[in-house]
């Protein structure tokens, strides 16, 4: 059975072209074919085939489309790419093609949060819901792209130890081994409220916590490093807010990956506050799990 391919949403936006090369960066890496899809509610049938521009309806779909296939062949002349029209809002599309992929990759607008909230931003929307993993590439991550075999950056992932990371870490371990690169987990420690001392943080309380998250961050990574060996991998352990430590991992590398839990409050966000964080403030691009 052939491998799914890498699916990229395109809307025209310098934010899609970057996810399109990201995305045939990491679809040379990892073997596999390229999606470029854009999807428009509007779209013509067939019949407005070889119209001239002024008269088909398609041709403004068409030329974003074309227009990104032509970027990636210019860097990876051989690999296998797919251009794909779908009359369908962006939304429901990109969430239908995530079935069939190994990852959706989509562009990301520089947005604070309430914008994003009320525009509606079909990348976190997609994010949010998609049930493989969806990367989320800016524009500027995109046109800082390293060579397929450089091995500079390296991957970071934040994980945290209140339920199963499996997905994540699989995840992030083909990541870094398809790239030849290291790869940093960190785990983000609040402090509870007995670890404070009138004169600040009590050093024995802060150490005994560290370490014992340290010996659980240990056990989750053990079977994946053991299934890896060519993956060299860092685990560190910051105290304080789990966003800020998995941000500070973030610094440098060449993506973070991050989770988000399938099962949530039905009122509750779908990207929880750490993932919130870091599709807003990090400045490589992320990749969201979903797991459970």
């Amino acid at each position: 059975m052939e491998p799914a391919p890498i699916t990229v949403g395109l809307d025209g936006s310098p934010e899609s072209l970057a996810a399109a090369l990201w995305a045939a960066d990491e679809a040379d890496r990892r073997g596999l074919g390229l999606r470029l899809l854009h999807a428009w509610i509007l779209l013509g049938g067939e019949s407005s085939t070889g119209l001239p521009a002024d008269k088909d309806q398609n041709y403004w779909a068409k030329r974003i489309v074309r227009a990104a296939a032509t970027s990636v062949y210019e860097h990876h002349h051989d690999l296998s790419v797919t251009e794909d029209l779908v009359a369908e809002d962006p939304e429901t599309a990109l969430l239908q093609a995530a079935e069939s992929s190994t990852m959706v990759v989509l562009g990301s607008r520089d947005l604070e949060r309430v914008e994003s909230f009320f525009l509606g931003d079909v990348s976190l929307q997609v994010a949010g819901r998609a049930e493989r993993p969806v990367v989320l590439v800016r524009s500027a991550a995109g046109r800082a792209r390293l060579p397929a075999d450089s091995g500079l950056g390296g991957v970071a992932v934040g994980v945290s130890l209140h339920g199963p990371c499996d997905s994540l870490l699989e995840f992030a371990f083909e990541t870094a081994a398809a790239r030849g690169a290291p790869l940093h987990v960190v785990h983000g420690c609040p402090l509870p409220v007995q670890a404070y001392a009138p004169w600040g943080v009590d050093p024995d309380v802060a150490g005994e916590i560290s370490k014992e998250a340290g010996e659980k961050l240990s056990r989750a990574v053990q079977p994946w490093s053991e299934r890896n060996p060519g993956v060299t991998v860092t685990s560190t352990v910051r105290l304080g807010s789990a966003a800020r430590a998995t941000l500070a991992a973030s610094e440098g590398a060449e993506l973070l990956v991050i989770g988000r839990r399938r099962h949530h409050p039905a009122m509750a966000p779908r990207l929880g506050n750490v993932a919130q964080a870091c599709v807003h403030h990090a400045r490589c691009p992320v990749a969201v799990i979903p797991h459970d």
